[in-house]
């Protein structure tokens, strides 16, 4: 997720320690459960709304190992998890609260650590900017699971959805809600100043193919009545 490299000694809590992070929703094939994938290592990988983590590469040592980068990761702030939202390979992607304890490893802007405890899950944006109202089929997805994506009810379209309540209990009774950064209207931009001159020329531009239509009317008349003289 873009931290430094710089790793401290290994540490551990018992008491459930609150992070931020990103990660694609899941709906399980037969629709009775729903999941979580992440956004970078692990995309393969479904956990659950309480969950430990393993090693992706296939590895069995315990998570998060000091010589491996498995593991979940999370940050301390809320704001940094928006600001990666706002990358573009992540806009399919909703923002989760978690409780994290284990085993774990600190990083300047993060955690990366054994066990999670999902607490809210925060949908954003469709991608036409309007706030995101359900959860749609993407059409992508792995073995078992089919990732959705959140959208507005005009962009749906005819496409399976789920409603942010329904999520909610299918992956174990979380609360599903807007991002307070979603919730808001989106300003228009601004229309491009017109120069002046270049609505002179538009205007000018309109004479003349009204003029030459005229012209064309005319000639065509006059070739109508060559046509009758000669007959």
């Amino acid at each position: 997720m873009g931290w430094p490299a710089t790793r401290t000694s290994r540490e551990h809590s018992d008491r459930p320690l609150p992070g931020f992070k990103l990660a694609y929703p899941m709906l399980s094939a037969d629709g009775t459960a729903a999941g979580f994938s992440g956004v970078t290592l692990g995309r393969a990988h479904v956990y659950r709304a309480v969950d430990d983590a393993i090693c992706v590469h296939g590895s069995r040592h315990a998570c998060p190992s000091r010589w491996c980068d498995c593991g979940f990761y999370c940050f301390h702030l809320l704001s940094a998890a928006r600001d990666l939202a706002c990358e573009p390979e992540y806009r399919g992607a909703v923002l989760l609260e978690v409780a994290v304890s284990g085993r774990y490893r600190r990083y300047e802007r993060g955690l990366r650590y054994a066990r999670q405890r999902v607490c809210v899950v925060r949908i954003g944006r469709c991608e036409c900017a309007r706030p995101a109202q359900v959860l749609a089929d993407s059409g992508a997805g792995s073995v078992g699971w089919r990732r959705l994506v959140p959208v507005c009810a005009a962009c749906a379209g005819i496409r399976p959805v789920l409603g942010p309540e329904v999520f909610g209990r299918l992956a174990g009774g979380i609360t599903v809600t807007t991002d307070d950064a979603a919730a808001g209207p989106v300003a228009p931009l601004p229309a491009p100043a017109v120069p002046e001159a270049a609505g002179a020329v538009a205007v000018l531009s309109a004479e003349v193919a009204l003029l030459q239509a005229r012209l064309d009317d005319v000639q065509t008349r006059l070739d109508e009545l060559t046509r009758r003289d000669e007959g």
